[in-house]
Formats: structure tokens, C-alpha cells, sequence
């Protein structure tokens, strides 16, 4: 089904994907309701979705991921392997498949029931990155091969950062815990915190600095969260204490930060 709203220059082509049509009809409903969005696709499974997207020039695809057949992020796979991928935006009621989704390369991750504002904003993240021109190669960008040097009986190992699953501060230290092992260096944790920030790794607590790629969830321990980290190589499963202030920065950086600029190892 294909249905016209605003048809400006630069409105969004969209395809909305919902095996039930109750949420299917809303959807729609909402989508004609942006004035970013122009033409709207609808389809009731994956293997209409492809058909239409054949058939259609598609900017930007809202998909549910329950779905009988493809599900919707086996859908999202196949969307990310086109020459021009259209936008991925996941519509649904589970919040557990977020990370996974981001992995993906989604855009946004939107729960039922829809909100409009909600939907608003991810259409807005939608047109301003199909607005943003591709950073140049002179911008400067995190070095993902940046070693530490690290002293130990007189002799100097290098430790690549993309070894480290977390660091934990110890006065005027920080112990880099590897796949490798543990190693104590004189660097202030707010100082790895900075050179870090833009390279996957969040400060969760005044004592530790996470690597998000390891991230496999948060825990609720009495009144406190902790954060969930699995092994990497020699460096065992660990859960960690998230300080209160932390929580929603971090559930932000894992639904909704831009994964796919992390540099992974």
C-alpha cells in the first residue's frame, strides 16, 4: 500500500513494515503526520518489504522485528548488504534487542506504543544525516591502533587499547584490565576518559571506564545497577557498579549512540 503526504523537495520516502495491521495502520498514521515525510510504503511481512523496495526508491525503512518469515532484523541484514541502504529505524515492543539492532547500523530504536515525538525525532536524525556530508579526511579521528606504554621491571610492553575491556582508577593510576591481563599505568582515569570517550569507551562510575563493544546488558543489584561485561579472551565476565548519575547516559550510549563510529578491534 502507498499512501503521499508532503511531497516538498527533499521529503523522506518511507516504508512502514508491521506483520499486525493495528500497529501497521498506526504507524502509517503517525508517519503521515511528520512534515519531513513524504511518500509512505506499508507492507505486512519482509518478502513484500523487499518487493516494495524494488519497485520503489526508499529512503528510510520503520520496521518492526517480531515478524513471521524474515524477522525484522534478518530484514535489516539484508538492507545493510544494498549499494544504497535505506535508513533503519526498529518500531517495537521489546527492549532488549536495541544493541543488536545498533549493530545493525540503526538509525533509532522506537518502543510500543509510539509516541509521536518520539517518532519525530528519529525522522529528524533521519533528514539530518541525509543532510550531513561525510567528514573530510583531514577532521581528526580516534587513533584505533593508540598503544599505552606500560612499565614493568625495568621493561616496556605495549598495550593496544583495543585490548582493554575496562579500567579501574587507583589514585593517581589506572589498571588497564586486558585479554592479556591486568597492568597498572600512570594515567589519571579522567585522563583516559577524555582520549577515550570518542573510541567506545563511557565512565560508568567515579572508579571505572567500560568498553561499550562488551557490553551485554545492566543489572538491577538491591537499589544499584550494574553493568554486565563479557569475557574478552584471558579477561573473565565482569559486572561492574554504574553510579546512579551514570545509568541513563550509559542506556542512552547503548540504544541510541552511533556504534557503528566505534572503533572496534
Amino acid at each position: 500500500m502507498t499512501r503521499t503526504t508532503d511531497q516538498s523537495v527533499g521529503a523522506l520516502r518511507v516504508l512502514a513494515v508491521d506483520d499486525e495491521k493495528p500497529a501497521l495502520d498506526e504507524l502509517v498514521y503517525l508517519l503521515r503526520a511528520q512534515s519531513g515525510v513524504g511518500v509512505i510504503h506499508s507492507a505486512g511481512d519482509a518478502t513484500n518489504a523487499l518487493r516494495l523496495m524494488r519497485a520503489h526508491p526508499i529512503d528510510a525503512v520503520f520496521l518492526d522485528i517480531n515478524m513471521p518469515g524474515l524477522d525484522g532484523m534478518e530484514l535489516a541484514g539484508i538492507l545493510s548488504e544494498f549499494a544504497n541502504p535505506p535508513a533503519v529505524v526498529f518500531v517495537t515492543a521489546h527492549d532488549d534487542r536495541a544493541v543488536a539492532a545498533f549493530d545493525l547500523g540503526a538509525v533509532d530504536y522506537l518502543l510500543k506504543p509510539l509516541r509521536e515525538a518520539r517518532l519525530a525525532e528519529a525522522v529528524r536524525r533521519i533528514a539530518a544525516a541525509r543532510s550531513t556530508p561525510a567528514p573530510v579526511a583531514e577532521q581528526p579521528r580516534t587513533d584505533p591502533n593508540e598503544v599505552i606504554p606500560v612499565e614493568l621491571g625495568g621493561v616496556t610492553t605495549l598495550v593496544n587499547r583495543s585490548s582493554v575491556s575496562w579500567v579501574e582508577a587507583d589514585g593517581d593510576y589506572a589498571r588497564l584490565h586486558t585479554s592479556a591481563g591486568s597492568h597498572l599505568v600512570r594515567i589519571p582515569l579522567t585522563a583516559l576518559e577524555s582520549r577515550w570517550e570518542n573510541a567506545g569507551f563511557l565512565r560508568v562510575h567515579r572508579s571505572y571506564l567500560v568498553a561499550l563493544r562488551l557490553v551485554t546488558g545492566l543489572r538491577t543489584v538491591g537499589t544499584g545497577t550494574v553493568v554486565c561485561l563479557r569475557a574478552d579472551g584471558n579477561a573473565a565476565a565482569v559486572e561492574l557498579p554504574v553510579s546512579r548519575r551514570q545509568v541513563r547516559e550509559l542506556k542512552q550510549r547503548l540504544v541510541r549512540g552511533p556504534r557503528q563510529q566505534w572503533n572496534h578491534p
